[in-house]
């Protein structure tokens, strides 16, 4: 594959519904994107599907992960859509702008630097804080803390992923707002130092 650049790379058979992607990233095949934005440098691998989600800089979604999937009216006497998509089923009747609205308006956020494993699920209004897991196959439902590893149905805390002050630390130095040529100038400490070690070289 060529290497990224500012124009995002978009794989075969993907749907983009007014999704704004940022610089340097990637969409898998067969993914589908609607009402999303991602931040710089995210990416996801095939055949995700992403719906009223704020994804920051620097997420990693592996395959088959559904982040901001949408629910169906569980109070009414039926669940089936031709109550909101009426217009597929008869030539008289309308879709319910009002139930598409009230869906869009419960996004879900992901934070920057964050890792969803392959085929987890986060639901709507939920937020993955920065720098946190989502291990493979886990179904977020509640709010997941900073640098925290989470997984299981329904996903729990695991473990931290840094020490409460390191993740601290690395929120303040907030090294995904930098600019292409510093990471590239700070690319072997990327590779070499400890999150402790890197925070004392650059100043976090």
């Amino acid at each position: 594959m060529a290497r990224l650049s500012e124009a995002p790379v978009v794989h075969p058979d993907v749907e983009l519904t007014e999704t704004t992607l940022g610089r340097f990233t990637e969409i898998g095949r067969g993914t589908r994107i609607a009402h999303s934005t991602l931040g710089d440098y995210s990416y996801c691998d095939r055949t995700c599907d992403i719906a009223n989600a704020e994804v920051g800089k620097f997420a990693n979604i592996a395959s088959f992960v559904r982040v901001g999937a949408t629910d169906h009216p569980l109070d009414r006497a039926s669940l089936h859509h031709f109550m909101y998509r009426s217009a597929d089923y008869w030539d008289d009747a309308g879709d319910d702008a009002a139930w598409f609205g009230r869906r869009r308006a419960r996004r879900t956020a992901i934070g920057h630097d964050t890792w969803l494993g392959h085929a987890a699920q986060v639901k709507p209004e939920v937020s993955v804080g920065h720098g946190a897991v989502v291990a493979a196959g886990a179904v977020v439902t509640r709010d997941v803390a900073p640098y925290t590893i989470v997984g299981g149905v329904p996903a729990r805390p695991l473990r931290p992923r840094q020490p409460q002050p390191v993740a601290e630390r690395l929120i303040a130095l907030a090294w995904w707002d930098w600019e292409h040529e510093r990471l590239r100038a700070a690319l072997d400490d990327f590779r070499a130092l400890s999150a402790e070690a890197f925070l004392e070289k650059h100043g976090g």
